[in-house]
């Protein structure tokens, strides 16, 4: 699988300046069960870094490659960027689910394409980020803002074995935001994970993680001025 080159190493600090700042704790952690066949999250640390929400995700094991085969990573992360109940997701079948509220629907997937019938798969990280209106009841039913995967967009995607570097664009003008974000992660089979970030509208939203470097802490490179790429279908 792909290293990170040298020039963008990934990290996460906290603090007022790189120079000061220590480890940011993690905001979710789950141990899964020995029998867990697909990769799952057991580390994820997220929060704001200028207009994205920058996160570090480390798995059970490589979320995609040939160690996972068809077995790979399908999971969604949930961002309640306003934390209220009233605008986001509506789960009619379980309206006390902790999803409900939820604003954002980060989809990751490990994906193999079989581009030609005497060529083996070529295999990739895909991310969908899908915003989710108050008329969505489920996460596959908002508004489609990007489709990436960590061969096309290096900016946004980085992987360094288990471990998933990510920026998610944050800027549509629909988008609620607020003081804090609620993070939920619901493992398969296991109880939801719910943890509370510094939100786009806190005092250190620019502050508080820094995921990509490049010389100086930072955004990743052209990652400001690169618009997501049109979606010629939606597969999944």
């Amino acid at each position: 699988m792909k290293r990170l080159p040298t020039l963008l190493a990934c990290s996460l600090l906290a603090g007022a300046t790189a120079s000061a700042a220590g480890r940011t704790a993690s905001t979710l952690r789950y141990k899964p069960s020995q029998d867990e066949e697909r990769p799952v999250i057991v580390d994820a640390t997220i929060g704001p870094q200028g207009s994205d929400f920058a996160m570090r995700l480390k798995f059970s094991k490589e979320p995609f490659g040939e160690e996972c085969k068809q077995r790979c990573a399908n999971l969604t992360l949930f961002l309640d960027t306003d934390s209220s109940a009233q605008s986001g997701l509506h789960l009619p079948s379980n309206p006390k689910a902790p999803e409900n509220g939820a604003d954002l629907a980060i989809v990751i997937q490990g994906v193999r394409e079989y581009k030609r019938q005497d060529a083996p798969p070529e295999v990739a990280l895909r991310v969908k980020v899908r915003q989710l209106g108050s008329d969505a009841t489920s996460a596959d039913a908002g508004e489609l803002l990007a489709d990436l995967n960590n061969r096309q967009d290096p900016e946004r995607i980085q992987t360094d074995g288990n471990t998933v570097y990510l920026l998610v664009d944050a800027t549509s003008a629909l988008l609620p935001s607020a003081r804090k974000v609620r993070v939920i992660y619901h493992p398969p089979g296991s109880k939801a994970l719910t943890a509370t970030v510094n939100g786009m509208a806190g005092a250190t939203s620019g502050r508080g993680v820094q995921i990509f470097k490049r010389g100086n802490w930072g955004r990743a490179p052209d990652a400001e001025g690169k618009k997501p790429r049109a979606n010629s279908g939606d597969n999944g």
